[in-house]
This record gives structure tokens, C-alpha cells and sequence, in this order.
């Protein structure tokens, strides 16, 4: 199987900065698109930033100009590096990755999540 694994969250304060990683390990033929979603309590999980193979980046209204994303293919490893941080930006991040494993169709696997608190 594929294991996500996410570090990087934290205590920040408003206007701070904070950068988070997630590597991919396992059996893994090819990563396709990898992304990084957040829920906030009481919210749906809503997609913060995606980027694919070819590193095509999409990224939420709310965080454009403020948030990066950015992958390591040879590190199977996403990051996403925010800046300029809001009260609103409290939530758990999530990775997720788009994984060819075989032959079969490719599978959506998510990492176990971080905090990110952006608070004074």
C-alpha cells in the first residue's frame, strides 16, 4: 500500500509563516497529481492547492498569492509553503496523492493530517 505522511504544522502567528511536507512511501509506480485540502472545525474539507505530474498548479481563491505549492518527484514528496497567515487558515491539512500502483486504475490515498493554528 501507499502511506502519506505530512509534518510541518503548527502554532504560527497572524501574518507569520509556516511550511508543510508530505512524502509518499510504498508501492508506487507513478504519483500522479498531489494536493493539499483543509477542514476547519464545523467546515467541510475543501482543496487548499493541487499540483499535477507536469507541475500545473490550481490553487483555492482564498489562498492565491499567499500559499505555494511545490513537489519533489524524486522525493515523491509535495510541500506547501504558506505565507502571510490568517486566523482563517486554521484547520487540519491534508495531503493526498493520485497513485498509479500497477496495472490496475490509479487510487486516492490521504496522509493522517496536521494542525495549523494561526492564532496570537
Amino acid at each position: 500500500q501507499v502511506q502519506l505522511v505530512e509534518s510541518g504544522g503548527g502554532l504560527v502567528q497572524p501574518g507569520g509563516s509556516l511550511g508543510l511536507s508530505c512524502a509518499a512511501s510504498g508501492v508506487i509506480f507513478r504519483i500522479n497529481a498531489m494536493g493539499w485540502y483543509r477542514q476547519a472545525p464545523g467546515k467541510q474539507r475543501e482543496l487548499v492547492a493541487a499540483i499535477t505530474s507536469g507541475s500545473t498548479t490550481n490553487y483555492a481563491d482564498s489562498v492565491k498569492g499567499r500559499f505555494t505549492i511545490s513537489r519533489d518527484n524524486a522525493k515523491k514528496t509535495v510541500y506547501l509553503q504558506m505565507n502571510s497567515l490568517k486566523a482563517e487558515d486554521t484547520a487540519v491539512y491534508y495531503c493526498n496523492a493520485d497513485v498509479t500502483i500497477g496495472v490496475g486504475a490509479p487510487r486516492v490515498f490521504w496522509g493522517q493530517g496536521t494542525q495549523v493554528t494561526v492564532s496570537s
